[in-house]
């Protein structure tokens, strides 16, 4: 089978839906053990990526005839993670939502650090979630470039409300001046450019 190539909003849990596979059996697969290195994250991949797929593997269970046998499919769900914060940067704990995605409803509340954590269809491309009293807040899944590229940087620069203008994959005058917010907010050295200790920063502040 010829590799994948990867399009926008794709990730490996749906390209693996897509092919009637686990999920873990590509992602661990050593032909992809390049690709595990460079991304980190199954579900953050970049447009253009390759990814193997190995040949589906039959399997065959017993069972009495004549009766009705109920089999799980594993590793279908992908899992969603957000930390809601308000305007100081506080974690909002406790806080009732409701989750909608891709037609199904979810009504949970925050924990103590504010965290969303759930499981959705791993096809999934929007959805919308609604916490008590605010405006709805749109989602857009599979949308989120590897940190290595500079899309991907404004992308999380945007999700933590530091504004960098377009997502144009230019290293412009707007994203340097978000990066230097950030670098301020967070005692780095405001360079406004993306070194290593920015962008270990970056990611952990983002969760991804």
């Amino acid at each position: 089978m010829p590799d994948y190539k990867v399009k926008q909003g794709d990730c490996i849990s749906s390209i693996a839906q897509g092919h009637g596979i686990p999920w873990e059996k590509i992602w661990n697969h050593p032909k992809n053990a390049n690709l595990q290195q460079t991304r980190k994250d199954p579900n953050v991949l970049y447009p253009g990526d390759l990814v193997f797929i190995p040949e589906k593997e039959e399997k065959q269970e017993s069972g009495a005839t004549e009766r009705r046998h109920r089999f799980r499919k594993k590793g279908t769900p992908a899992v969603l993670r957000l930390q809601i914060l308000d305007e100081e940067g506080n974690p909002r704990a406790g806080v009732n939502y409701t989750l909608q995605v891709d037609g199904q409803y979810f009504e949970e509340t925050t924990d103590e650090e504010g965290k969303i954590e759930q499981r959705i269809p791993p096809g999934a491309k929007k959805g919308t979630l609604l916490l008590k009293d605010d405006d709805p807040i749109p989602l857009v899944f599979g949308q989120l470039d590897p940190i290595e590229a500079i899309t991907g940087i404004q992308q999380r620069l945007l999700n933590l409300g530091f504004d960098c203008g377009e997502v144009n994959g230019n290293l412009d005058s707007k994203t340097q001046e978000a990066l230097k917010e950030f670098q301020r907010t967070y005692g780095l050295n405001d360079s406004g450019n993306m070194d290593q200790a920015t962008k270990d920063k970056l990611f952990k502040k983002h969760g991804s």
